[in-house]
């Protein structure tokens, strides 16, 4: 259990708040995240990593001289959005280039992926980067679907001792894939771990066993076995790595490897050096040189109870870049000289958010808006716990909390521009941001698409109709399947969604009203919602333990399904009150 928070909801935002102001000599907050608070020399890459919180010291404690030049940062264990790492990413600039770098993650992989775009389309070079180093997440022959785990820390060491050594974008790139490419991690879990106000872990392991494979966001993990000895576990995870080796290894015979022997969050130092101890054994046996090994706590799983190995197998430019050193709040390396502190005004941000303008019927609609999201907050909130619940069946168990999360940072934030006179259109685009920024993960990232292209699609100049309506409704559609890359069958929200869109379109070509047609989409959505029970997981966090969610309907199909259950009640009440009008 956590011991020590205020509010759940404001946890991460306080950890970060705490966090610079214990370490202000390396890092200052940015909206989104943290970046150095030193100068770094001009005109070389900066680096930006990041991840959702609760896997400290990623990735904030590994911002500062020798590695990552800022860091972007989510809720716990939540992709940050797209606006954060923009945010971070320009605060960090130094004007050659920036390269983005985080876990394998469906959430990551979309909001860096955006925030990429962003910066390309303001002049400023980018590239990303997902690490995917963990063996247990898919097979030799789908290294792309891997996950990343622990061996972020070896990939983001050698782009950031790149970036610093001077090399340009297309070098660090080049050199960081090279590093991901050689690189293995396999973890363990002896008990899951529970986030803030939680009342019980986002998974459980029996007394005595072990979990083998997990995730490092409360995933469970692929198997379990008896609970081993130090040396016995210490034996799994060589085997395992040594099993592993990367294509371009011939045998492992004579070859030089970075290890990371990696605390969860509840494991004991001390317990990591006797089980390094064997480890150290083993790696001589197999006639191996290890280089700097590092035996510690580097990506947690918040208070998870586990232990992982990584080997990043060394050539002589990996080697180099390794060695380098580094000064971060949690990461030490060699010695560097300390860096010139930025001044006060160069700390300083500007935040300010103009409002397009926006003709009083559409200021008038944007109210009604506010009422359907308010109302949509109601639904989430009741829901939270029971949408967790299914997510926890075969993924982390955040989804009712992430979604919560979202919808309540959307109100906030409508209601704010609303007050400012805002039209429909722009008040759904400004709580589009605010539901990716505060939910985060891949549910985050997709709500904040389909409300920016239900927003774009009904502007604010007009009052809404059933036909503008349904053209945002297909376009968030559109917006989702191009970014979250999934299809009909998938077992994601799209299941839901596309016939959803077919519904509502065919309804208001028909000729229904906006309440009509909705209030029959809405009845496809729940059948559509339901029917993914049967359906097998091919893309997010669900896939790897694919068959313990059939059974099961997806928890991002059953959220949209609520949703548009609620909007259409809110809009069956509208009408029937108008018309008693």
């Amino acid at each position: 259990m956590t011991y020590l928070f205020n509010q759940p909801s404001a946890f991460a935002a306080e950890l970060i708040e705490g966090f610079v102001a214990a370490n202000a000599d390396k890092v200052r907050q940015v909206a989104g995240g943290v970046v150095r608070s030193t100068r770094s020399q001009p005109n070389t890459v900066a680096v930006i990593v990041g991840g959702g919180s609760g896997h400290y010291p990623a990735f904030a404690g590994l911002v500062g001289q020798g590695l990552a030049h800022g860091a972007a940062m989510g809720n716990l264990f939540a992709s940050p959005s797209a606006q954060q790492i923009y945010n971070v990413a320009r605060a960090a600039h130094n004007g050659a280039g920036v390269l983005l770098m985080f876990g394998n993650y469906a959430g990551d992989v979309l909001h860096f992926g955006q925030a990429c775009e962003r910066l390309r389309a303001e002049g400023i070079a980018c590239e990303v980067l997902a690490v995917t180093d963990d063996i247990s997440s898919a097979g030799k022959d789908e290294l792309e679907k891997r996950r990343g785990v622990a061996g972020d820390l070896c990939v983001f060491k050698a782009a950031c001792a790149a970036a610093e050594a001077g090399h340009d974008l297309s070098q660090v790139l080049q050199l960081a894939q090279h590093a991901n490419q050689r690189t293995r991690t396999f973890g363990v879990a002896f008990s899951g771990c529970s986030l803030p106000g939680a009342s019980h872990p986002l998974f459980e392991v029996e007394k005595g066993r072990m979990a083998l494979g997990l995730g490092i966001h409360g995933e469970p993990g692929i198997k379990e076995t008896d609970m081993p000895s130090a040396d016995e576990l210490a034996e799994i995870f060589v085997e395992r790595l040594l099993n592993e080796l990367p294509a371009d290894i011939p045998q492992a015979e004579g070859q030089r490897v970075a290890v990371i022997l990696n605390g969860l969050g509840s494991v004991k130092y001390e317990e990591l050096f006797v089980v390094y101890r064997r480890v150290a054994q083993l790696l001589e046996a197999a006639n191996l040189q290890v280089v700097e090994p590092d035996v510690g706590e580097f990506v947690t799983s918040f208070n998870m109870a586990g232990a992982s190995l990584t080997l990043m197998w060394l050539d002589d430019q990996l080697e180099t870049l390794w060695r380098a050193p580094t000064n971060t709040p949690a990461y030490r390396k060699g010695s560097v000289l300390v860096a010139e502190p930025l001044s006060a005004a160069e700390r300083v941000e500007s935040t300010e958010e103009a409002l397009p303008a926006a003709t009083a019927e559409s200021q008038e609609s944007a109210k009604r808006v506010l009422q359907l999201l308010e109302s949509v907050a109601e639904t989430l909130q009741r829901n939270a716990e029971r949408l967790g619940d299914i997510d926890a069946v075969a993924g982390d168990g955040d989804h009712g909390i992430g979604m919560e999360r979202g919808v309540l940072g959307a109100v906030e934030k409508a209601r704010e521009v609303a007050a400012r006179g805002a039209g429909a259109g722009s008040l759904l685009c400004r709580a589009a941001d605010a539901w990716a920024d505060k939910a985060g993960g891949t549910s985050g990232a997709l709500w904040g698409v389909a409300l920016t292209a239900l927003g774009t699609a009904l502007g604010d100049r007009q009052t809404p109709d059933a036909q503008r309506v349904a053209t945002g409704v297909r376009e968030a559609k559109e917006g989702i399947m191009h970014f979250g890359k999934a299809r009909v069958g998938d077992k994601t929200m799209v299941d839901v969604l596309v016939p959803f869109s077919d519904s509502l379109i065919e309804a208001v070509a028909a000729g229904a009203s906006l309440t009509d047609a909705w209030l029959k989409a809405a009845q496809v959505a729940d059948k559509a919602a339901q029917d993914t029970a049967q359906l097998v997981p091919k893309m997010g966090r669900a896939r790897p333990l694919a068959e313990k969610s059939v059974g099961t309907p997806d928890a991002g199909a059953i959220s949209l399904a609520l949703i548009v259950n609620t909007v259409g009640d809110l809009l069956k009440e509208h009408s029937a009150s108008e018309q008693g009008a």
